[in-house]
């Protein structure tokens, strides 16, 4: 059933805050609210030779979408004046404040949709919320969000790939600064070629000001560090050289267990986090069941202590006083007979300059691996993206901050309340 009633003439300039405007009717359903609004009939300037006209040439409605009010999905009905100049003879429409020109939805509106954009939401889950469809969300995001300025570069950078499947490519990168908590950028790729010449876009006086470049174990990355950033100390971020080892003593615990007899098999049940822990970590009763463990296997003993030997590395403050302590470890793990450890000091001795960095360096990679975790909640949400540039629009979008601020930023700098 739809309700019909008068409403006093100032509520509409309270409710949307704009002098002049006047509810003339609301109708109103279980579902849906209609209101129905006008300026107040005002003295115009003409826009052709500045005469104020206040002569009507005529009248015609607007449907504009607006924010939903109590649940309701909520639709103006706006009455509008065209003006005409009694000196030029030049018809104009009158002055809105409620809505640019063109536009089919409020402001309010606008902003609600990108700040929802601002979490991990799809386009379709924000397109039902808000009662709209899904190419007007999208279109609206594209029309307001958008990242074309090359960002500061600080003291530190951090780079890592994640599985973004967009734009034909299987993975793309995220440049970070660590120190700052901050994502600067979303590559396409993570060719080498395609790296440099994104980091040669600053000058070089700008690349000049970076001291830290940390990634993984990639080389192009490394060797991308060497060409761009020449006074930069390359880091391999701590997590990716030590899983070197851990990967080797579990390729040993693998083909240890599966010669046991299924009794013994037993002992080795949820295993594999005691096994990987520092044996001085454990507690009393879970350093017993390793013990009896290891009693079973000559070789995965000689394999778990030279683990928790290299371990024993991360206690260090210094590169300076990591490099004796690495150097015996490797030393010790060449002349075990574990051909595992021997490809794994390999690995550690080519990257050796960058882990030792890493001792020195205050900051890690652990900040660009939780923003990859929340682009694949991102990606997951939407079923993908393939257009790259929307995809990258939406990652800095949720990662910027606030884009109530930026456009309280963006209306300061242009003069505007």
């Amino acid at each position: 059933r739809k309700r019909d009633s008068a409403m006093p003439t100032d509520f509409a300039a309270q409710l949307f805050d704009i002098d002049g405007l006047h509810l003339t009717k609301v109708e109103s359903d279980r579902n849906t609210v209609t209101l129905h609004i006008e300026m107040e009939r005002q003295e115009q300037p003409c826009p052709e030779c500045g005469v104020l006209t206040d002569a009507v040439h005529d009248y015609r409605q607007q449907k504009i979408k607006e924010v939903s009010i109590l649940g309701k999905e909520t639709t103006l009905i706006l009455r509008k004046r065209r003006y005409v100049c009694k000196s030029c003879c030049k018809r104009f429409p009158e002055k809105n404040d409620l809505l640019p020109r063109y536009a089919r939805m409020t402001a309010r509106l606008t902003n609600q949709i990108c700040w929802k954009l601002e979490n991990e939401y799809s386009f379709s889950s924000v397109a039902r919320e808000v009662g709209t469809s899904v190419s007007t969300v999208i279109r609206t995001f594209d029309q307001n969000v958008c990242f074309d300025e090359l960002p500061v570069l600080e003291q530190s950078v951090a780079i890592d790939e994640f599985k973004g499947n967009t734009g034909r490519e299987k993975y793309q990168c995220i440049v970070t600064d660590p120190e700052k908590k901050k994502v600067l950028d979303i590559l396409p790729d993570r060719h080498k070629r395609d790296v440099k010449s994104y980091f040669l876009q600053w000058k070089e006086k700008a690349r000049e000001k970076v001291t830290r470049f940390i990634s993984d174990m990639w080389k192009p990355y490394q060797d991308t560090a060497a060409e761009v950033f020449s006074k930069a100390v390359r880091v391999v971020d701590k997590y990716h050289w030590i899983r070197q080892v851990i990967w080797a003593f579990e390729s040993i615990r693998k083909q240890e267990q599966a010669k046991l007899s299924r009794k013994e098999r037993v002992q080795f049940k949820r295993s594999r986090v005691l096994l990987n822990k520092r044996f001085d970590y454990l507690e009393e009763s879970d350093q017993e069941h390793v013990t009896v463990m290891l009693q079973l296997s000559e070789r995965l003993h000689k394999a778990h202590r030279i683990k928790d030997d290299f371990l024993q590395v991360l206690d260090c403050d210094t590169g300076e006083a990591a490099e004796q302590t690495l150097d015996l470890w490797l030393s010790l793990a060449r002349n075990s007979g574990l051909k595992e450890f021997e490809a794994c000091c390999d690995t550690i001795e080519e990257w050796k300059p960058e882990i030792l960095n890493s001792f020195d360096c205050p900051y890690t990679n652990g900040y660009t691996e939780g923003c990859n975790n929340r682009i694949k909640v991102l990606k997951r949400n939407a079923y993908g993206y393939r257009n790259f540039g929307r995809f990258r629009n939406r990652i800095l979008h949720m990662f910027s901050g606030s884009y109530r601020r930026r456009k309280m930023e963006k209306a300061a700098q242009n003069g505007q309340p």
